[in-house]
């Protein structure tokens, strides 16, 4: 069976697009209503109301809501398929002269015809093939498109044999609120409807690896991500003095140059590889203008990973913190030593030693100096800077628990210190280990092979979804003391940061992604192609679906 899709899911589309969603703004909130009074509509949730929830999400900074719903099928199966996909987008200060079109598709697409595009998007735009507009691809035509299933499951109780239900989250793009409020409602159904979890559908979006790449991806499991992030402390010194003093942007450069985009970094599993961490960002705490060097300074990057856990991750950060530290004092050195024979004065080594801990390690240390002191005074810090500003950057936060430790440091000459500062985006490796793994890429297998005869490109499976995305709260491939070590090297956790993981647990089920395809996500030319993700991509998660729900 093959479902004429396009009309609906196009329609549906453009309707979600025209509602601005940016994370962290009230469009949050009117695109969950809006999803939520489309589904309100149908007879079959007219007559199970207590099946459709606008569900606030849970310790939240400001005022945003998922939609979820559950269709349950003929007959006494209790076994039920998850479809997620969110619906928050990235801002659009890159639309520049045509923001007041970010959010329509008909006018940008005119605007973008005069302004200075590349080729390919011109091209694009000639065959008729892409509707443009912030959030088209990434990706309200994923959730447009579960919106359909599931309206077509509704008016087709007797085809259902088992259960569905759909997720609608909010702020996929920043610290995943949404999903993390949801798992509470997954938990709760689970045993209020004896729901047995088999799979989960996620619709993200995936794009060409390359220019001449025609192919279109369904991926098993998904990428993790972690944000290791370095600390440095210097010495102040005029800036006339300049050797007089340890300039921590010297040794942030350093870590830098021996981070950024480094293939040694590279996670490699099952043939794929990840993208080497790259900076998200590299500053110095220095207010204002002087000439004084810097006290401090911090970077911070984004890691993928396949196979390694937080802790693998942050001693291989902590060895190029390391090596980079060495590398530092040693050119101090060589500079000065140089700057002496210039000026004719006697050189002596300067005092700089390398100093490098992980927040654990500096935390335990002035823990055994200072005591329960220590450890109830940093916990109320926390505590309180949490409750004082709840909307804070998680980022900054972690910076400010580390700068309240550091008064407590005896120590002041410089140091490293390295921790984890952002949301844990779980890996989830799908290799068929199990017997849910085994059916799903069993119901994948067909339902490509089955779509591939409606499709004019190659539908290609790979393992592990590319991008961060909220699939990562799905399921854990870290044991409980990967998790653990995480939390004791993350300055926010059990304040600012929670991670779920007893609901994870709960829930735990295999995931694929079968999303929306396009090109340019998150830029100005974002756009999604129509023909793949309007009428393909609905009937493979149609087809995957029945699979699933029949083989279990």
């Amino acid at each position: 069976m093959y479902l004429d899709s396009y009309e609906e899911v196009y329609n549906l589309t453009k309707e979600l697009v025209r509602i601005p969603s940016i994370v962290k703004t009230s469009g949050e909130a009117d695109v969950a209503k809006y999803i939520y009074n489309y589904y309100s509509q149908l007879d079959y949730f007219k007559k199970n109301k207590e099946q459709l929830l606008l569900q606030e999400t849970i310790n939240d900074e400001i005022e945003r809501y998922n939609t979820i719903s559950l269709i349950k099928g003929k007959g006494k199966s209790n076994k039920a398929v998850i479809l997620m996909g969110h619906i928050d987008t990235v801002g659009i200060d890159d639309f520049m002269d045509a923001k007041d079109n970010a959010f329509n598709p008909d006018i940008l697409i005119e605007n973008l015809k005069v302004m200075n595009i590349n080729q390919e998007v011109k091209n694009d735009i000639k065959t008729g093939e892409y509707m443009f507009g912030r959030g088209s691809l990434d990706m309200k035509s994923g959730v447009a498109g579960h919106m359909y299933l599931m309206k077509y499951y509704a008016e087709h109780i007797d085809e259902l044999d088992g259960n569905i239900i759909s997720i609608s989250e909010c702020d996929e793009e920043d610290n995943s609120h949404g999903v993390i409020s949801a798992l509470k409602i997954l938990r709760d159904w689970k045993e209020k409807y004896n729901l047995e979890y088999i799979a989960a559908i996620n619709a993200d979006y995936s794009t060409p690896y390359h220019e001449k790449d025609e192919n279109r991806y369904v991926y098993l499991g998904t990428i993790g991500k972690l944000l290791p992030s370095i600390y440095v402390t210097g010495k102040e010194t005029h800036v006339g003095q300049a050797y007089g003093g340890f300039n921590p942007n010297t040794l942030i450069a350093e870590i830098n140059s021996n981070i950024e985009l480094n293939p040694d970094l590279c996670d490699i599993a099952y043939g794929e590889a990840t993208v080497p961490p790259t900076s998200l960002k590299q500053t110095d705490t220095k207010v204002g203008y002087t000439v004084q060097t810097p006290l401090a300074a911090y970077s911070y990057y984004n890691f993928f990973t396949y196979s390694m856990s937080p802790k693998e991750v942050m001693y291989m950060i902590k060895d190029k913190v390391q090596l980079s530290y060495d590398n530092t004092i040693h050119k101090l050195n060589d500079s000065y030593k140089e700057y002496c024979r210039l000026r004719n004065i006697e050189y002596t080594r300067l005092p700089w030693q390398s100093r490098v801990y992980t927040w654990d390690e500096f935390y335990n240390e002035l823990s055994t100096i200072h005591g329960e002191r220590f450890n109830i005074s940093i916990n109320n810090f926390a505590s309180e800077l949490n409750k004082e500003n709840p909307s804070m950057d998680l980022r900054d936060f972690s910076v400010a628990v580390i700068e309240e430790a550091l008064k407590w440091s005896l120590d002041k000459s410089p140091l490293a210190i390295i921790y984890y500062s952002s949301t844990f985006s779980e890996k989830i490796v799908v290799s068929g280990k199990n017997d849910k793994e085994d059916n799903l890429i069993k119901a994948v297998d067909e339902a490509i092979e089955y779509i591939q005869n409606y499709s004019d490109k190659p539908i290609v499976k790979k393992m592990f979804y590319p991008y961060i995305s909220d699939s990562s709260f799905m399921s854990m491939s870290d044991d409980l003391d990967d998790i653990k070590f995480l939390g004791k090297n993350m300055p926010s956790w059990g304040s600012k940061y929670i991670h779920p993981e007893e609901d994870i647990m709960e829930i735990n089920v295999p995931v694929v992604n079968i999303g929306t395809f396009g090109k340019d996500g998150h830029k100005l030319t974002e756009r999604v192609h129509k023909r793949y993700t309007f009428e393909n991509l609905p009937n493979i998660a149609f087809r995957v679906i029945n699979n699933l729900l029949a083989n279990n």
